[in-house]
């Protein structure tokens, strides 16, 4: 009959079609959502996750402890409320707001986060330890544990080359966030890990369960150049020591006839650059706009990965462009990278080098360059991290977690 309301199977069918992404606003849209971001310097990793989690939850404000983000780079913050901690006030606390590692703990669980239904922590630091209460949900998504406190502790502690007694009072700092770190998990409702890899770390220093949500990749806005490749590597991270450019490096000027480029910016810029003087192989670029960065991935012949990275997008922009990958052999790239299970294997993607030393980054080069890799492969590998992907992992986990059952509800007054 005209005019009559949708029959029940259309109406299923209309919400079959519905996108995985539309479905969670749809269900969430009532929610107060609070996201809690460790800090805004720059446009990494972890700032499109933050990036996606707002496209889900366009109504939600962010809690941070410093804010600095250049105006060019944050039209994606446009229309959310940014609340800043206290640090943000502090002499130096800008631009040197990591030498304020002891007072992050307190600070964050300075953010007054009643108001809301969901919290969630986008956390690589601090930010899982923002003070959530009964009757509201705490998701943490874990870029990794904090490093300073647990697995590089003694990297760090040899980086900052502190002598004693601060060397001492810098071990005593640790521990005592360790100790924090610890029990600020005991306070998480669901534990997302970005990686299988994270997900272990966290089972090993939490002893908390994590149901694995790996960061989006931009696949569908890079185009993949199947022709020919320039006669040049690629490296590009934020310059901080543990992504290990300096090895990068000190490898190509061994190899003078093959050349590097780098692209990136951050503490370690000025000691490579020093170390590239003379060098008319490579390049330091500094930071550089998205479109530079990816009109470099495709046309490079390899993209070159060093850090044993929690997870590492840029290693899958790469393949998205068709670029196949040189990586070190541990962490988040054993999940992103697929080596050659046999001489004829069409599917690789890349090949691993298995010690951070310049000889064993040599002779994955060289192996390298005796493979063919297709780059229609390199596609297909980074299609898997989609961001179609990752709105229907996050629809299933909320699922999972029995929270899209209730989010029409109100919630209960405190």
């Amino acid at each position: 009959m005209e005019g009559c309301a949708d029959t029940p199977e259309k109406a299923a069918l209309q919400v079959a079609t519905t996108s995985p992404l539309a479905q969670v606003r749809q269900a969430t849209s009532p929610w107060r959502v609070a996201i809690i971001h460790d800090w805004l310097i720059t446009n990494g990793g972890a700032e499109k996750v933050l990036e996606a989690l707002l496209r889900a939850w366009p109504q939600a404000d962010i809690f941070t402890l410093v804010d600095t983000l250049p105006g060019p780079q944050r039209g994606w913050l446009e229309g959310h409320r940014i609340t800043t901690s206290f640090l943000q006030r502090l002499p130096l606390a800008k631009k040197h707001y990591r030498h304020f590692l002891p007072l992050m703990p307190f600070a964050i669980e300075q953010f007054d986060v009643a108001d809301y239904d969901l919290v969630i922590s986008s956390s690589h630091a601090v930010a899982k330890g923002v003070v959530s209460h009964p009757q509201q949900t705490h998701i943490c998504y874990c870029h990794t544990p904090i490093r300073y406190a647990w697995d590089m502790k003694e990297r760090y502690l040899k980086d900052a080359g502190l002598k004693f007694p601060l060397s001492w009072l810098a071990r005593h700092v640790l521990h005592r966030l360790r100790q924090w770190d610890y029990f600020s998990s005991t306070q998480v409702d669901h534990f997302w890990a970005n990686s299988a890899n994270v997900a272990g770390r966290i089972k090993k220093y939490y002893r908390r369960d994590a149901q694995v949500l790996h960061p989006p990749v931009a696949v569908n806005r890079l185009e993949c150049n199947a022709g020919l490749r320039e006669d040049f590597y690629l490296a590009a991270s934020r310059l901080v020591p543990y992504k290990r450019l300096d090895l990068i490096l000190e490898t190509f000027l061994a190899l003078p006839e093959r050349r590097l480029v780098i692209i990136g910016d951050g503490p370690e810029r000025k000691r490579l650059t020093k170390m590239a003087q003379g060098a008319a192989n490579i390049e330091v670029l500094g930071y550089c706009e998205d479109e530079v960065l990816q009109d470099y991935l495709s046309r490079a012949r390899g993209f070159i990965f060093a850090a044993n990275e929690d997870f590492g997008i840029l290693p899958l922009e790469a393949q998205a462009c068709g670029t196949p990958v040189i990586a070190f052999g541990r962490g988040g790239a054993r999940e992103t990278v697929r080596p050659a299970s046999h001489p004829s294997d069409e599917n690789a993607t890349g090949v691993f080098f298995e010690h951070h030393t310049p000889q064993s980054l040599r002779e994955a080069i060289l192996g390298f360059e005796v493979r063919q890799f297709s780059p229609q492969a390199c596609r297909r590998n980074a299609e898997r991290f989609s961001e179609e992907n990752f709105w229907e992992r996050l629809h299933s986990l909320l699922e999972t977690a029995g929270l899209l059952e209730t989010a029409v509800l109100p919630r209960e007054p405190s």
